[in-house]
């Protein structure tokens, strides 16, 4: 129980009253929407775009599984090159904050003073914690590379998954607008049903994903779908003209 009126409430039950409903979904799934949001739009729209301008849906097939495979190795490739070079620029920035704890620690010191400044705790407030943080060479340095440059310490294998989780994503996103061409000889008819089948898949994407980060729920979905129209209808429209 809290407890009555005029009662101290017990700490644990108000930890377990008060839980703060933060995303924490992390780098996987902002590459997994990433992948996933490519991967419905792109293909969609160059099976859109070649439906406008040859009659066999095979063609279509072939051109948007070639599609499907080069952007899912370019997309792949290009986040674990991201990660690399986060992990690449972290390792020398936190070399460099080490040299300057160690050689320039006063001037170190009057940084993290400015930094707890700006929040309005005074220079005798923070002299204790620069006290610590004299004892404790390292803590220092996280702390500077967290709230002076703003870089989190990269997660261990994280520019592998970085790719898998990118080009997989793509891989199954892409295949929602293809699947029709597999069944459907005719091409109007794939058409249609990818882009039933896609918008539809754009629009429940869109709404997980706005879930998942908190975003209004029907925006999210409504943004993903038209984004995703969009790109096939000027696919559609510029293959049809200069067909």
């Amino acid at each position: 129980m809290i407890g009555s009126f005029g009662e101290k409430p017990d700490p644990a039950v108000v930890r377990m009253i008060h839980r703060e409903a933060h995303f924490r979904g992390g780098n996987t799934v902002r590459d997994i929407v990433i992948g996933m949001s490519d991967g419905l739009t792109v293909p969609f729209a160059l099976a859109a775009g070649v439906s406008g301008a040859v009659a066999q849906s095979r063609i279509v097939l072939t051109a948007g599984l070639a599609e499907v495979v080069a952007g899912a190795i370019a997309m792949g490739l290009g986040g674990y090159l991201a990660s690399r070079g986060d992990a690449e620029h972290y390792a020398s920035e936190l070399a460099r904050e080490r040299r300057e704890v160690e050689e320039y620690g006063e001037n170190e010191a009057r940084e993290v003073e400015e930094l707890f400044a700006a929040y309005g705790v005074t220079a005798a407030e923070v002299a204790p914690i620069v006290g610590a943080f004299r004892r404790n060479h390292e803590a220092w340095v996280d702390f500077m590379m967290r709230f002076e440059l703003g870089l989190e310490r990269p997660e261990p294998g994280r520019a592998f998954r970085s790719a898998a989780a990118i080009g997989g994503s793509y891989v199954v996103g892409g295949f929602f607008p293809l699947v029709p061409y597999m069944i459907f000889e005719n091409v109007r008819q794939a058409l249609l049903v990818s882009a039933v089948v896609t918008l539809g898949a754009l629009f429940t994407f869109g709404w997980l994903k706005a879930r998942v980060t908190g975003a209004p729920s029907v925006r999210g979905a409504i943004q993903t779908t038209i984004v995703g129209a969009l790109a096939a209808g000027a696919a559609f429209g510029l293959a049809h003209l200069f067909a």
